[in-house]
C-alpha cells in the first residue's frame, strides 16, 4: 500500500506541468478540494495542492517545449546522480538533470527505455506529500507500457522494485512494490499499453490513481468542469469502483473508491 513512510524507489512526490495553472487550480479545487500555495518568489511560479494544510501534490505552469500537460510520478532515492547514471546504463534517458530544490531536496526526471517520463526524489528537508491513500489523495499508480517483462527489468535495475503477479479479472496483473517490502508494500501495477482507453494517446507513461469517496460523482463533476472521461466509471470485484479522466489541458489521472477502506 502506498504510504508516506517512504523507502527506496516508492513514490514519493507528484505533480502536474500544465500551460494554465490558475485553470487546473480551478478544476482540482472543484473536484478534490484542493487549494493551491505558492511555493515563493524563488519557485518559478511553483506551488503546492494542499488538502486541509497537507501537501498531496505539486503543481506549475509549463511550456510546450516541456512536453505536454502531464502528471509526473517521483520515486525516492538515496542518491539522484547515481539513479539517474543508472537509467542511463539501463538504456533510459536523463531528461531532466539532477538538481537541488532550494535546500529541500534534489530531483530529476528520467525517462525509462520505452519512453515513459517518471521522476526522482531525493529528500533533504521536504520528505515527500504529506498524504496518500486519502481521499483526494494519490493511492496507486500504474505504467502503461508495450513491454511489461522489459520495464520490469528496467525498474529493477535503477530503482530495485520487485513484481509479482496477481490474479485480475480477465487474467493477471503485475504488481510492484519496493525491494524485499512484499505484498503490504505495493503501491502500483504495470499494464499492457494496448490496454490503455482508446484515444489515450501520448505512449508509455506512468498513471496517478487518487482516492475518492463517489467515483460516480467525481466523473460527473470532471465532466462538468471541463475534463475528459477517458474510461467511464467501472466496478473491478475486490479492488473498486475507477474511472481514467483528464483535466481540461490534456492531463491524465485516474480516481478510484477502493474496495478497502483507505487511510
Amino acid at each position: 500500500m502506498l504510504t508516506t513512510r517512504f523507502v527506496n524507489g516508492a513514490p514519493n512526490w507528484i505533480d502536474l506541468g500544465t500551460p494554465d495553472i490558475d485553470g487546473a487550480v480551478s478544476f482540482y479545487g472543484g473536484l478534490f478540494g484542493w487549494q493551491f500555495r505558492s511555493a515563493g518568489p524563488d519557485a518559478g511560479g511553483y506551488g503546492f495542492f494542499q488538502l486541509d494544510g497537507r501537501t498531496v501534490a505539486g503543481g506549475m505552469r509549463s511550456g510546450p517545449e516541456q512536453g505536454p500537460p502531464a502528471w509526473t510520478v517521483y520515486f525516492r532515492s538515496d542518491d539522484a546522480q547515481a539513479t539517474a547514471k543508472a537509467a542511463e546504463q539501463a538504456h533510459g534517458r536523463v531528461l531532466f538533470q539532477p538538481t537541488d530544490v532550494m535546500g529541500q531536496g534534489h530531483m530529476a526526471v528520467l525517462a525509462d527505455r520505452a519512453g515513459a517520463p517518471f521522476g526522482i526524489w531525493q529528500p533533504a528537508r521536504t520528505q515527500g506529500v504529506d498524504v496518500a491513500n486519502e481521499p483526494g489523495a494519490l493511492c496507486w499508480v500504474e505504467l502503461y507500457t508495450p513491454d511489461i517483462a522489459a520495464a520490469a527489468a528496467f525498474y529493477h535495475r535503477v530503482l530495485g522494485l520487485e513484481t509479482s503477479a496477481a490474479p485480475f479479472p480477465g487474467g493477471t496483473y503485475t504488481c510492484v512494490n519496493p525491494a524485499d517490502g512484499g505484498e503490504d508494500a505495493m503501491f502500483g501495477g504495470i499494464v499492457p499499453l494496448a490496454d490503455a482507453p482508446a484515444g489515450a494517446g501520448g505512449g508509455p507513461h506512468w498513471l496517478p490513481y487518487f482516492e475518492v469517496t463517489d467515483t460516480d460523482a467525481v466523473v460527473d463533476t470532471a465532466r462538468r468542469l471541463g475534463g475528459t472521461v477517458r474510461m467511464p466509471a467501472t466496478t473491478l470485484e475486490g479492488v473498486g469502483r475507477m474511472a481514467r479522466l483528464s483535466d481540461p489541458y490534456g492531463a491524465r489521472f485516474a480516481v478510484i473508491r477502493s474496495a478497502t477502506p483507505q487511510g
